[in-house]
């Protein structure tokens, strides 16, 4: 039996990109301590405490902040992770996240 060779070529298309970041924002409010403010900085985005306590100055100087620029899935769970310890501790503390521009 006689191989057969075949004419059609297959064409793969690459089109790889770089995910798209997306900046996890925090918000001041009247009523979220800066100690707090601090701690979550420190436990949920992984700060030192002197960047913690420097975004938190920012925060509260300028209405808000970034805190990072994450994938799309980590951004979402930071910020469900601290809208939950925030939840816990009666504090109304806003936190969202929008892509990176």
């Amino acid at each position: 039996m006689a191989k057969e060779q075949s004419t059609i070529r297959e064409r793969e298309r690459l089109d790889v990109r770089e995910p798209r970041r997306y900046q996890v924002i925090i918000f001041n409010d009247d009523f979220t301590t800066m100690e707090f403010v601090v701690r979550l900085l420190i436990s949920v985005f992984h700060k030192s405490p002197a960047e913690a306590e420097q975004l938190m100055m920012m925060v509260h100087r300028s209405e808000k902040a970034v805190v990072g620029i994450y994938s799309y899935d980590v951004a979402v769970s930071k910020v469900q992770r601290g809208l939950a310890m925030a939840r816990q501790e009666g504090f109304p503390l806003r936190l969202t996240y929008q892509p990176e521009e």
